[in-house]
């Protein structure tokens, strides 16, 4: 396997500034004072990400993938938990293109919903995002549709990394330390690529979904079981490949969160600031809350709020 390059994500951020239809979006980057958020740092940077297009970080990387290969007839096809389907379908409509996403039973009736109303042809499948994959596989083997891997393509990652990118351009340096979801990887591995060891890169997971805490404790990726609050964006089972091999150069720590500290972060996001997130993009507040990731005084951290495909009623 090729090693995942800066040069790979320079090269996603120029097809989408070149791109005539606009489709990606340059999100906010909104600046903070550590003591607004009741964290003892100098300050604290959300990468609001969710308000990418298609609801998630996730397009870039779909796009990417779609702009980097011939499409065929058949169009594209792609197992997800939610997200990675949403983004797919989102991408495929703006060129053009048939769209079939296989998703789990635990995916979202609202990420189900969105990807209909985005036409795609939706296949529910498997109780975890594992079983739909390998549905997935199956049809593809059969109409020959481009298949996009919700974290564990080159340049799905590479189009991930360009929020990484963007983070530094905005903030005019490097944060200090950027504190990422993982789920299989992608986001955390394409960040973790452009920033390289210029940030501390801490990789966030679920405790009821850790699979690359679980591939660091034994020496290589391996399954696990998944379930919990934000199992519908982050309950891949196994560390992508890609992942793991930035990981071991370029994370320098894994952490877990308990789901009611990823929910307390979800509710003080919309409540204190009116950010509607979904559980997956809260673990990043869950961490300097509940003292799990503790910065040091003079410290930037950078936070990456990954996705709001969420039902606005399990805010109240």
């Amino acid at each position: 396997m090729t090693a995942l390059q800066r040069e790979d994500i320079q090269a996603a951020a120029d097809r989408f500034a070149s791109d005539a239809r606009g489709f990606i979006r340059t999100t906010p980057l909104w600046k903070l004072p550590g003591a607004a958020l009741g964290i003892s740092c100098a300050e604290v940077w959300l990468k609001l990400e969710h308000l990418q297009v298609a609801g998630s970080f996730k397009a870039r990387g779909m796009y990417n993938r779609l702009l980097s290969n011939p499409i065929p007839a058949s169009g594209v096809i792609v197992a997800s938990g939610g997200n990675a389907g949403i983004a797919t379908a989102a991408a495929a409509r703006a060129l053009g293109a048939p769209c079939e996403v296989f998703v789990p039973t635990v995916s979202s009736s609202a990420k189900q919903e969105k990807l209909r109303e985005l036409g795609a042809q939706v296949v529910v499948t498997g109780a975890v995002y594992a079983e739909a994959l390998e549905a997935c596989l199956a049809r593809q083997q059969q109409t020959g549709a481009l298949l996009t891997h919700a974290y564990d393509q080159a340049e799905v990652v590479a189009g991930a990394g360009t929020i990484a990118m963007e983070i530094e351009a905005q903030g005019g340096e490097p944060p200090d330390s950027v504190l990422v979801s993982v789920g299989g990887g992608g986001l955390v591995a394409g960040i973790a690529a452009w920033f390289e060891d210029r940030s501390a890169v801490i990789a966030l997971e679920p405790e009821l979904a850790p699979t690359l805490h679980r591939a660091r404790e034994l020496g290589q990726p391996v399954d696990v079981t998944v379930s919990g609050i934000a199992a519908d964006s982050l309950g891949a089972r196994r560390v992508g490949a890609i992942a793991w091999d930035v990981a071991q150069r370029h994370v320098r720590d894994a952490l877990l969160l308990s789901d009611p500290a990823i929910r307390a972060a979800q509710l003080t996001l919309w409540r204190e600031f009116k950010l509607a997130v979904e559980p997956a993009a809260a673990l990043g507040l869950a961490a300097l809350q509940r003292g799990a990731y503790v910065p040091k005084g003079d410290e930037i951290v950078a936070l990456v709020l990954c996705g709001a495909n969420l039902d606005p009623a399990t805010l109240a």
